[in-house]
């Protein structure tokens, strides 16, 4: 590709990319983008590779998390989309120092794109902090086929798979303009193979209905949304008054299941943050929480802000209280992945030198060291907290840990609503690639049910007072996916690494034969 041509095809590939995930949702463009940036850097150098790739991650990420610069400014927005970017330049570069390998074996080049997209994504979701996986090509195609590759080997594999549409399209283009034909009929069948095993993976559906009729094992379950005073982190001063909206949501939810207008729920879910007052602290929070259980007759997961363990540390926790007994100590989950910057500040003193935001982060939140296995008389659940959904194992531990319903509790309230529906779309994926049904509470929206083909029941409105209803039929989290864990992934990367390793040799050959072209007199002379 002619080098202006390369300029224009990287920022498109981040737009298109773009346009893939919610709110937009336009999942076919996913891997029109992976294949214009491998067309892109293609026997580029490794500074191009790298610049182009890093033109593409700015175009993609800045936009995409525009959502943070709501509430905490430009310069932490802008500092987090420009680090993001910084992986899709490595990418770039790793994809122009693997062009020998696509050269030599050109079948192998939409497969070598797809490997170097999961490496990509694993050290994204890995480093630092614990990585920050949002954006994952495989979070973009919750109402596409290849969703259906996470039931199989999960996220990387989706991602693979979009990854390798993405290189089979490049290499289908690059056939069509030299008028190769046997070359193009290749790369199409192979792209009509994977939407086909695609669709052939077996996927479980029927988990979530509002039918009051349902199987024996099926549980009613209520999300309640309450809503916050206002837009923003100040919501945080009104902590009473977001308590007395779930509160209320539920007390309502109980006169209309005595009337006869609501089914009774055996489990009640509230959000993240639905009580940043500590109830194990405050008998006037706690009071509330009973009240709200005690007139509905079901168990409430509540989640709370607890103090503690030491002084200027707090904790995020999903907590089951129990209608006339409140908390149920013994079902309590802590938040495993605390976010860095937003719920605790490393390297506090250095931050503050590039930003002094990082001092509205009062309290640093403290990390759990256990899945969130949570068990309530109807069913078991598997407690993620908001940002968690994001991450491959925090979920599965949960599964694997017992839990038979996904349960994702969030705060968007200092967010927007494209926000919300990136994360619903990751919810969507892990109940497909568990086989479970799954739900997310919301404190502002989008809340709602998800089957276990990953389409949505009931979602709320943005910033809307509601509560949903349904019954559920809990899974059994025997997918492949469950099973295997990591490995795909692992062996991806794996391959990944080695591609990489097969290009140095190549390239190391390549020198050696230019060096030996000749004697060193005419080399001289050359």
């Amino acid at each position: 590709m002619p080098l202006w041509a390369a300029l224009l095809a990287a920022p498109a590939a981040g737009v298109a990319m773009l346009l893939a995930f919610p709110p937009y949702g336009w999942w076919p463009l996913a891997p029109i983008g992976v294949a214009l940036l491998a067309a892109a850097v293609h026997r580029r150098r490794l500074r191009a590779g790298l610049g182009l790739g890093l033109l593409t991650g700015l175009t993609f990420f800045l936009p995409l998390l525009s959502w943070t610069n709501l509430e905490v400014g430009n310069l932490p927005w802008l500092l987090l989309g420009g680090f993001e970017a910084c992986y899709l330049a490595l990418m770039g570069a790793a994809a122009a120092w693997a062009s020998p390998v696509a050269d030599r074996w050109r079948a192998s080049w939409p497969v070598l794109t797809g490997l170097l997209w999961v490496a990509q994504e694993t050290l994204r979701s890995t480093v630092p902090f614990g990585g920050f996986p949002w954006g994952r090509l495989a979070f973009s195609q919750a109402d596409g086929p290849l969703v259906r590759f996470a039931a199989l080997g999960g996220a990387p594999l989706v991602t693979f798979a979009v990854a390798l549409v993405g290189g089979l399209l490049a290499a289908a283009a690059w056939a069509a303009l030299r008028h190769r034909w046997r070359p193009l009929t290749g790369a199409w069948a192979a792209v009509i193979a994977v939407a086909a095993v695609a669709l052939l993976a077996p996927v479980s559906s029927g988990a979530v209905t509002d039918d009051p009729v349902g199987a024996d094992d099926a549980v009613t379950v209520a999300i309640v949304q309450g809503n916050v005073p206002r837009l923003g982190l100040d919501f945080n001063a009104q902590r009473q008054a977001v308590l007395d909206n779930h509160a209320d949501a539920t007390v309502e939810l109980a006169r209309q299941v005595a009337a006869g207008q609501a089914a009774r729920p055996d489990l009640v879910v509230w959000p993240e943050n639905s009580s940043d007052i500590d109830p194990l602290r405050y008998p006037a929070a706690a009071a509330r929480i009973s009240e709200a259980a005690d007139a509905v007759g079901a168990p409430i997961l509540v989640g709370a802000v607890l103090s503690g363990p030491g002084p200027g540390q707090v904790r995020n926790a999903g907590l089951l209280w129990q209608p006339g007994g409140g908390p149920d100590l013994d079902q309590l989950y802590i938040k495993r992945r605390p976010v860095p910057f937003a719920e605790y500040v490393p390297f506090r003193d250095l931050a503050r030198l590039v930003s002094k935001e990082v001092d509205r982060v009062r309290s640093d939140f403290v990390a759990g060291t256990t899945p969130g296995v949570v068990a309530t008389p109807a069913v078991t659940i598997g407690d993620v907290i908001c940002f968690e959904v994001a991450y491959d194992d925090v979920v599965r531990d949960t599964v694997t840990g017992g839990g038979r319903l996904i349960v994702v509790q969030t705060n968007n309230a200092t967010f927007n609503n494209a926000e919300a529906l990136q994360q619903l779309a990751m919810v969507r994926l892990r109940a497909v690639e568990h086989g479970m049904p799954a739900l997310m509470a919301s404190t502002v929206g989008v809340s709602g049910f998800v089957d276990r083909d990953g389409r949505v029941s009931g979602a709320t409105e943005f910033f809307t007072e509601a509560v949903v209803v349904r019954q559920v039929r809990p899974g059994d989290g025997t997918t492949v996916a469950t099973r295997v864990g990591r490995w795909p992934e692992a062996v991806l990367v794996l391959l990944a690494v080695s591609v990489l390793v097969t290009a140095g040799l190549l390239r190391r050959s390549a020198r050696q034969a230019t060096g030996d072209a000749g004697s060193p007199a005419e080399t001289e002379e050359r």
